[in-house]
């Protein structure tokens, strides 16, 4: 049975809710230091990717109302088969610029698939 495409949503909220907790209270250079925080950071964007392949994958039409969906995944990509070629300035301009963006189409579409179900 497939899962529902707001347990894929809700995965990615979570996901960048953590990303958020994990680097609130340091800067790039705290972040380019700590290894355990960027390995964690780095899982936490896996997951995002991970979810928005198998929404791509189940629910295109879901899937196109994220603009930011396919460099996502392909960001997933870099971070998982790429590893050597990954930037701490890459990333935190991640977190910091795109990360919100994808929170906030996230929780409307999630909002939206919410009040459809009632």
């Amino acid at each position: 049975m497939q899962r529902d495409p707001r347990a894929y949503l809700s995965d990615i909220l979570e996901a960048a809710a953590a990303i958020q907790e994990a680097t609130s209270t340091i800067d790039e250079a705290g972040y380019g230091n700590s290894r355990l925080i960027r390995s964690a950071v780095e899982r936490e964007f896996i997951i995002i990717g991970e979810a928005l392949k198998l929404i791509s994958q189940r629910d295109p039409q879901l899937f196109a109302a994220i603009p930011e969906g396919r460099q996502i995944i392909d960001f997933r990509n870099l971070l998982t088969h790429e590893y050597l070629n990954v930037s701490v300035q890459v990333v935190w301009g991640a977190i910091q610029t795109d990360l919100p963006v994808l929170i906030d189409h996230c929780t409307q579409l999630l909002s939206q698939l919410n009040v459809e179900l009632t």
